[in-house]
């Protein structure tokens, strides 16, 4: 029976060898191992792995837009019109996330449900328009989430471009809750100082 290298194999199937490390490292497929330990593929590995590329070509691609302000209503519009319009220029079938929400707060419910089904391998592909539609911060950790799931993200145009106002409305945001929580700390502080002054005579 004849063995392929893992070059090969990926050769075959038409994908990179990451992508077949990826699938050992998920279980779903387990080569042979020569002396000297390298991975050695059969034609049933063959069969297990384009299984494995079909289920693959079911999984949802996902286009993830969002604005800071229901103000911004007409900007996503245009942003996940453009985002569907990339993505039918490459013959993909996707689905479209909206949502509103400060680029500074990566608790949003609709990106944390996407990164949930990220890691449950349900979506193979995420599409935004740059990398503040994820968030001002933390792109480069769902990156590296959807990486080591499968999963692609694909990022239309790499530059910073959202509009300057948009970026102060999130600086405000971020100033507002700093200032809110010192506000809570003063208040605590207060308390705490009453009550140890106070003398309390229980009759």
């Amino acid at each position: 029976m004849k063995k392929m290298s893992i070059t090969e194999f990926a050769n075959t199937l038409g994908v990179i060898p990451d992508t077949v490390r990826r699938w050992e490292r998920s279980g779903k497929i387990s080569p042979d191992r020569t002396h000297g330990g390298h991975r050695r593929y059969t034609e049933k590995d063959v069969q297990q792995a384009l299984g494995i590329t079909e289920e693959k070509r079911t999984m949802r691609k996902v286009i993830y837009c969002r604005v800071s302000s229901h103000e911004r209503l007409e900007d996503l519009n245009r942003q996940a019109e453009a985002m569907e319009l990339f993505a039918l220029g490459r013959g993909l079938i996707t689905e479209t996330i909206t949502e509103v929400g400060c680029g500074v707060n990566m608790a949003r419910p609709k990106l944390m449900r996407l990164v949930h089904d990220i890691i449950a391998g349900e979506v193979d592909m995420v599409i935004v328009a740059h990398k503040d539609r994820i968030g001002r911060f933390g792109y480069e950790l769902l990156e590296s989430i959807a990486e080591a799931h499968g999963c692609e993200l694909i990022t239309v145009n790499s530059e910073r471009h959202s509009p300057h106002h948009e970026v102060i409305e999130d600086l405000v945001t971020v100033v507002d809750s700093f200032a809110h929580r010192l506000e809570g700390l003063r208040e605590h502080k207060k308390f705490r100082h009453f009550f140890s002054d106070e003398k309390i005579v229980l009759d």
